[in-house]
């Protein structure tokens, strides 16, 4: 070393000046445009002539689309970190994961007292400052279920709550100057951020020597930590910057000038060059470049994957156990995980490599584009999982036919978003934080259903990366029986990555939540059944029924009625007073989109375990039925009863146009518990009432749950297929259709 491999990237260092109020955001958003990597702006909150920097900084972000932010430096004795640690993790997820937390330790000190600041003597600002770092990572570690106790003597929390998350694993750079520092940067910081002007070159070399060394006896690898460096215009020739790159380590160079010409001529006619020459020096020297885990992380590593085979295009985004960002994509909504790997590719050739990498490890294979299922089957203990998430466009491709594509890692929610411009609304189940990808091949049960039939009916075409690698395209034309098996079945034979869909022309809707109290619940169950199927079909509606607590049950209708006109939606809700006695109610009218954010969930999910699900379906709520239901839910067997409608224009599509089975029944019944055995035993009660399931809110993976799912008939067109697209059974953490794993 000291040459430690990093990519070069270039920024700039602006002046924060509130005169005129606009300079210091018009110089960041030409920096994006010159093609600079960063922007930074100096944190000094006594300086009167000076924005605040965390104000400019949320303005240049705003301003600008691509550009990651820094300050150049925060001062953490006016910045109390726990607060700090927020701001920086809302400003990542605001921009798009585009920040990254630079700190410093003070120095000035007159100002900072001046300003209501503690004076710090130098062994104290080092105290103070890990104390800061801790209380920083602290509140970024949502993966960890206790409150926050961290810091000590200057910066301590007890008991915060932690959270959120930033977007992506934002580093954490250090400005010092001091060796005491630069041993706490090596020992808990991301990066070292000093000066040329201030530090000289014989400083930079004694610096990281110091880092070097203090590294490696924590255990760390020194390439671990980037080198940063602000350079002045005389500083920024590239002779210099070529040698301070090579023969320094500086991975980072930041130019401080506020002048548009400085700022083009050293994107035009430095950086270029500089890449080039080190580009070529490292190729000729054989400098190891590319992403460095800590010695911690690597010891997380699972066994079965060969991690040093990773595709390149992939590695730089891959998440692994000992990864900061893991807590933030190891489960999914309800079911904890672990797996040894996420790949998260962002175009169609990196989810093909993915795939060719994922099938020559042997270990479980998930496929996530939201993570939102009930059955849970996008994560795993020790596999990897392919998260689609970046693979998120939303294009309209025929206004006039209303045909648009989405992509699989697209939310329903960006989609209601998308669409409501035009006036239209594609039925999407009823989270506005579900992925595409789930819905787009399963089913889609939504708040339109009646209506508007599932989301799969609206399918015109999908593309596919099959289990062998190929990419193709399944339309009524194309692959036709193909398209067949993946509108109810498409886990089953590869990775969607892009749908086609018509969609409806949907104005704003009643949405309702009516809350009861009930005392027969076998009576309001019935009740609901007969409602809702004398109902006109612009009605879709849910039960949701949990178990008394000592005293009456409580139920919960959630509706939509597809109707701006408040008589209407009355007329329709009216009919459900009858369910028991009325203890809250919220109706109003709202766009579709607004209905979907108002069940958005989203940041890293926090399930813990394995959820324990069940679905039936039934053609009516008869007195039988409802008896049998009311009294499951006696049981205590579950905590959660969902009646979703169905009927209507669901029933209108035949029963073998789809893989999808279940078109004769107007309902689909939801069961979730913690306790699997007396879930079995009381769901078995109900199971001769049904005429069939949606694999989606199942997570057995049985014989008997298969058959609900699928008929004998469509069982055997999809195994024909399975045995036509995936004959090594690549795809099948999930219901499966029955036959061995290859």
């Amino acid at each position: 070393m000291p040459d430690y491999g990093h990519a070069l990237e270039f920024g700039t260092f602006i002046t924060p000046v509130n005169d005129p109020p606009d300079q210091a955001v018009e110089l960041a958003a030409l920096s994006e445009d010159l093609g600079f990597d960063l922007v930074t702006f100096q944190d000094h909150p006594y300086q009167a002539a000076f924005h605040d920097t965390w104000t400019l900084l949320t303005w240049a972000a705003a301003r600008t689309t691509r550009i990651r932010l820094a300050a150049n430096v925060h001062n953490i004795p006016l910045r109390p970190p726990a607060v700090l640690a927020r701001a920086a993790a809302s400003l990542d997820l605001l921009s798009g994961g585009r920040f990254e937390l630079a700190i410093g330790a003070g120095g000035f000190w007159d100002a900072i007292e001046a300003m209501g600041g503690q004076r710090l003597e130098p062994g104290e600002a080092v105290q103070a400052f890990g104390e800061a770092i801790a209380v920083i990572r602290g509140i970024w570690d949502v993966d960890a279920r206790e409150p926050l106790r961290a810091g000590g003597e200057f910066h301590h929390v007890d008991g915060a709550k932690r959270g959120p998350a930033p977007a992506h694993d934002m580093a954490i750079w250090v400005g010092a100057l001091k060796p005491r520092m630069q041993r706490l940067i090596a020992r808990t910081g991301d990066g070292w951020l000093p000066s040329l002007a201030y530090i000289k070159r014989e400083g930079l070399t004694a610096g990281n020597a110091v880092i070097d060394a203090e590294a490696t006896r924590v255990g760390r690898d020194p390439r671990e930590i980037r080198r940063l460096l602000n350079v002045g215009p005389g500083d920024a020739g590239v002779d210099l910057l070529v040698e301070l790159a090579l023969e320094e380590g500086v991975g980072t160079f930041i130019l401080a000038s506020d002048d548009p010409r400085v700022l083009a001529r050293f994107a035009t006619d430095v950086i270029p060059e500089v890449r080039e020459r080190v580009a070529e020096e490292r190729a000729t020297r054989g400098t190891a470049t590319g992403r460095v885990r800590s010695a911690a992380a690597l010891a997380a590593r699972r066994d079965g994957i060969d991690y040093d085979a990773i595709p390149a295009a992939l590695a730089a985004d891959a998440v692994e156990p000992g990864d900061s960002g893991f807590g933030r994509v190891r489960n999914n909504y309800l079911r904890g995980g672990n797996p040894g790997l996420v790949l998260r590719p962002s175009t169609v050739d990196e989810v093909r490599e993915a795939l060719a990498f994922a099938r020559t490890q042997h270990v479980p294979l998930g496929v996530r584009s939201g993570g939102h299922g009930v059955s849970g089957r996008s994560t795993n203990d020790g596999g990897i999982v392919i998260d689609l998430g970046r693979l998120n466009a939303i294009t309209v491709l025929d206004a006039a036919e209303r045909l648009v594509r989405l992509e699989p890692g697209a939310r329903w929610i960006e989609v209601a978003r998308a669409l409501q411009p035009h006036g239209w609304a594609l039925t999407s189940g009823d989270y506005g934080g579900v992925g595409v990808g789930g819905i787009g091949t399963a089913g889609g049960v939504g708040w339109l259903a009646r209506e508007h039939g599932l989301t799969i009916d609206h399918l015109r075409a999908v593309e596919l990366v099959t289990a062998s690698g190929d990419l193709v395209r399944a339309s009524a034309d194309e692959n036709p029986e193909l398209f067949w098996g993946l509108r109810g079945a498409g886990f089953e034979f590869g990775i969607a990555v892009a749908f086609e869909f018509v969609v409806d022309e949907v104005g704003d809707v009643g949405f309702a939540q009516l809350q009861f109290a009930v005392d027969d619940v076998a009576a309001a169950i019935e009740e609901y059944g007969r409602i809702v199927e004398a109902a006109p079909r612009d009605l879709t509606a849910s039960l949701i029924l949990g178990p008394g607590r000592g005293g009456p049950a409580s139920a919960m209708v959630l509706a939509v009625v597809d109707s701006d006109d408040p008589d209407t939606v009355v007329e329709r809700l009216q009919p459900f007073t009858a369910l028991g006695a009325l203890a809250g109610q919220s109706v109003d009218i709202r766009s579709y989109a607004e209905v979907m954010t108002n069940a958005y969930q989203s940041g890293p999910h926090q399930a813990q375990g394995e959820p324990h699900a069940r679905s039936g379906s039934v053609d009516h709520i008869t007195p039988d039925f409802a008896r049998e239901a009311a009294a499951f839910l006696a049981s205590g067997a579950t905590h959660f009863f969902q009646f979703r409608a169905v009927g209507g224009a669901v029933a209108d599509v035949p029963a073998d146009a789809t893989a999808y089975a279940g078109r004769s029944a107007n309902f689909t019944l939801a069961a979730i518990s913690g306790r699997p055995d007396a879930l079995d035993v009381a769901w078995s009660r109900l199971r001769p009432h049904f005429s069939g399931a949606y694999l989606s809110f199942d997570t057995a993976r049985d014989d008997v749950t298969r058959e609900l799912v699928w008929p004998p008939a469509h069982l055997a067109r999809l195994r024909a297929l399975k045995a036509e697209w995936d004959p090594d059974h690549v795809f099948h953490d999930n219901l499966g259709l029955g036959t061995p794993v290859g």
